[in-house]
C-alpha cells in the first residue's frame, strides 16, 4: 500500500455557541442524521459522535453541547461536556452562526479557553449560515476572529444547504494522522442504539411543541429489541418532565398530541434503521430530576 492510500483515522470537535449549526454541520459531513435539529438552543446535551468517511480517511465527529451561561448542575455538565472534547481530538473546529450579529466580547472567552487547549495547527473557524448572512460581513468576522485567535484555517459553509461542507470535509481528512479505522466503514455513530432511538424521539417532541414545552424534557429508552414477528425492532420509551403541569401539553386532547410524536418519531426511526419500527411511548413526571445524578448518565463515556 502507497504512502497515499494508507489508511488514516483521527477526531475532530465542533463546538460553539448554542444554535451555531453544529448539529446540522455533523450531519452534513456524516451524510446522515445521527444528531438533532432544532430552532431551541441547548437542544444537544453531550457528546454526539458521529463517523464521516473521506477517501482512506475516518474521522469521528463530536458534535458538543453549546456554550451558554450555566445555572444549575445540569448545565455544568453540558457545559463540561463541551469542554472535555478538546482533550482527545486532533482538530477543534470552532462553528460560527454568521448569520447572527458579531460580538466580539461574547466569543473571547471561549477563545482564550481554546488558545490555552490547542495550537494554531489544531484549530480551524467555520462560519456557518453563510448564505443568510451579507457577504460584506464574512470577511470582516473572519478577521476578527483571527486576529483574536489564530486558525489554521477559515471556511465559509451553510451546513443546511451543503454549501462548503466538502470544502471542510476533505480538509479534514487529509488532517487525519495514519492509522487504522477504529470503526467499520458502514458506521455512522458511536451512540449507542437506545439512545439514537431516545434522541430523535426528543427532536420530534421540539419539533412539535417547541412554544409550549420547555428544554426539560427527557427520553429513556426502556426497552429496544427485535420485534416477535422477526422483522423488525420494538421500542418502548419514557418522557420524562420535571414539572407536572406539562403532562397535559405532551399528551394533548385524547392523547393526540403523544399520537403524532409517536408516528412522526417511528417513521423517522424506520428510515434510519432501514426496517420497521414498533414505538411505544409514555409521559412520567419525575419531580427535580434534573438535579438529581441519573440526569448525567448521558454524558459518561
Amino acid at each position: 500500500m502507497s504512502g497515499s492510500d494508507k489508511k488514516k483515522f483521527g477526531a475532530v470537535a465542533l463546538i460553539g455557541a448554542t444554535n451555531a449549526g453544529k448539529s446540522t454541520l455533523t450531519n452534513a459531513l456524516v451524510g446522515e442524521k445521527i444528531a438533532i435539529i432544532s430552532h431551541k438552543v441547548q437542544t444537544t446535551r453531550f457528546q454526539i459522535r458521529g463517523i464521516a468517511i473521506q477517501d482512506n480517511s475516518q474521522i469521528v465527529l463530536v458534535d458538543t453541547p453549546g456554550f451558554f451561561k450555566p445555572r444549575r448542575k445540569f448545565d455544568r455538565a453540558m457545559i463540561a461536556a463541551a469542554w472535555q472534547s478538546l482533550e482527545d481530538v486532533d482538530i477543534c473546529a470552532y462553528v460560527i452562526d454568521a448569520s447572527k450579529p458579531f460580538s466580539m466580547p461574547k466569543h473571547q472567552e471561549y477563545l482564550d479557553k481554546i488558545i490555552k487547549e490547542t495550537n494554531e495547527a489544531e484549530r480551524i473557524l467555520i462560519l456557518n449560515k453563510v448564505d443568510c448572512a451579507p457577504r460584506k460581513n464574512l470577511l470582516a468576522i473572519a478577521a476578527k476572529m483571527n486576529e483574536a485567535c489564530s486558525f489554521a484555517r477559515t471556511f465559509m459553509v451553510s451546513a443546511l444547504t451543503g454549501s462548503g461542507v466538502a470544502d471542510v470535509k476533505t480538509y479534514l481528512a487529509d488532517s487525519m494522522s495514519e492509522g487504522d479505522w477504529v470503526y467499520g466503514g458502514e458506521d455512522l455513530t458511536t451512540l449507542p442504539d437506545r439512545l439514537l432511538a431516545a434522541e430523535i424521539t426528543r427532536e420530534q417532541i421540539y419539533a412539535r411543541l417547541h412554544k409550549e414545552l420547555p428544554y426539560h424534557i427527557a427520553i429513556e429508552t426502556e426497552n429496544y429489541e427485535p420485534s416477535e414477528d422477526g422483522k423488525g425492532i420494538s421500542i418502548s420509551q419514557v418522557i420524562i418532565i420535571e414539572d407536572r403541569k406539562h403532562k397535559p401539553i405532551v399528551l394533548g386532547k385524547q392523547g393526540q398530541t403523544l399520537k403524532i410524536i409517536g408516528t412522526e418519531a417511528r417513521q423517522e426511526l424506520s428510515r434510519l434503521y432501514d426496517c420497521p419500527v414498533h414505538l411505544k411511548l409514555f409521559v412520567q413526571h419525575r419531580q427535580n430530576w434534573l438535579e438529581k445524578d441519573e440526569a448525567f448518565l448521558s454524558f459518561e463515556g
